[in-house]
């Protein structure tokens, strides 16, 4: 696989661009690019997504880390608290790049200002939400 994204798994930039952009795979990089730390747990990313089942968004979070779009961040042990969550998905800094190039960034801030408006979260989201997450997103 390169990291540059020119070329993935022998996917051209066209290809990887209509990749990204499939409704839930976009969806689900929105949702990390509008996460307070751009770093959401999967608990989070479900929440964000009740019309997709659970399964579908591990799968597509999967397809985008095999993509070097999205990176799993998790927690070294003995920051680990019981009860919470200690893997997170974020951007890679190659996939920041391309979704940059490729003007797909363009609402970022747009997308944190909606989420600090969701209202109505459950007590566990918020709970995950203000999880200690590790320094590099």
């Amino acid at each position: 696989m390169s990291t540059d994204l020119g070329t993935t798994d022998g996917m051209e930039a066209r290809e990887l661009v209509h990749f990204v952009t499939q409704q839930t795979r976009f969806a689900l990089i929105n949702n990390i690019l509008q996460h307070p730390d751009q770093l959401p747990s999967m608990y989070e990313l479900e929440a964000l997504n009740p019309s997709v089942s659970d399964a579908t968004v591990y799968k597509h979070i999967q397809k985008l880390i095999d993509a070097d779009i999205v990176k799993e961040v998790a927690l070294n042990d003995d920051e680990r608290r019981q009860g919470y969550p200690w893997k997170f998905y974020g951007l890679t800094d190659e996939g920041r790049e391309f979704l940059e190039a490729h003007n797909l960034l363009a609402a970022e801030e747009t997308l944190q200002r909606i989420y600090e408006t969701i209202s109505e979260k459950p007590e566990k989201m918020v709970k995950y939400e203000n999880a200690p997450r590790p320094d590099e997103p």
